[in-house]
């Protein structure tokens, strides 16, 4: 299913707080979007409404003119692939089968989800991993796994909260950098980060929407080369920040906290 993720007015509520008020968003496959803003401003929560796994108190979640409520989980998971922020899979299997598993939509003969395993392995450069068994892997193997198995399930539109998660300054690098592939391949990128500088390393930067929320609500949408990003990331923060150019590449560093001397 190729169709667009709408998000319409959105409210969720829990334990008589607002994690969720009125987010209206849309990502279409082809479209990279990044959500931003401080611990607690409800990107999660955005990214689970979006996924079906929570019901919002008020609103609409629509793939296409459908509820994503009223869509079979395999229905879902041809439209949507999920990278958690904090992957977790406790039973001992290797990372080939762990990957495999993601394939589970397809309904395919096991040798056939192997070879697809292995090759969404090989491009998420963790094919070293794939005999060995994930309990026994390191966070960032496992991440690297987990990105393996966000490519192995071959759906149209990218969910991902802070995908470079437990990973080395390089494979950081290269986690944003496989982001920027499966986008120039037409995919759709939902991405919640914390860092909007690795963005450039999808090779994709000029072309990507930034979302910053703040207590449960959009404050903005932007483009990343948007003049005025640094101050609205700023405001959302409690920082000042400044761009730079480096290289050809956009920067956006802080140069103190707002109301520090």
């Amino acid at each position: 299913m190729s169709a667009p993720l709408v998000l319409e007015q959105v409210e969720l509520h829990a334990r008589g707080r607002a994690l969720l008020d009125g987010v209206s968003l849309r990502i279409e496959p082809g479209q990279f979007v990044v959500l931003v803003g401080p611990n607690g401003a409800g990107k999660t929560s955005i990214l689970r409404v979006a996924l079906g796994l929570l019901r919002p108190t008020r609103g609409a979640v629509r793939l296409g003119d459908s509820s994503i409520f009223d869509l079979s989980p395999r229905a879902r998971a041809a439209a949507l692939a999920w990278l958690p922020q904090q992957p977790v899979r406790d039973e001992p299997l290797t990372a080939l089968e762990t990957v495999a598993i993601a394939r589970y939509r397809f309904g395919e003969a096991n040798a056939a989800s192997l070879v697809a395993a292995r090759s969404a392995l090989e491009r998420a450069g963790a094919v070293a991993f794939a005999e060995r068994r994930v309990t026994e892997l390191s966070g960032g193997e496992r991440q690297r796994v987990a990105l393996a198995g966000l490519l192995a399930q071959e759906a149209p539109l990218l969910l991902v909260d802070e995908p470079a998660n437990h990973l080395d300054p390089a494979q950081q690098i290269e986690a944003y950098e496989l982001l920027g592939r499966c986008f120039e391949a037409g995919l759709g990128v939902l991405c919640v980060t914390h860092d909007v500088n690795l963005l450039v390393h999808t090779g994709a930067a000029d072309r990507i929407r930034v979302v910053g929320l703040g207590l449960g609500r959009i404050r903005f949408e932007l483009p990343f080369g948007a003049p005025e990003l640094p101050r609205e990331l700023g405001a959302l923060f409690g920082l000042e920040l400044r761009a730079l150019e480096l290289d050809g590449r956009r920067l956006i560093l802080p140069e103190r906290a707002a109301g520090s001397r």
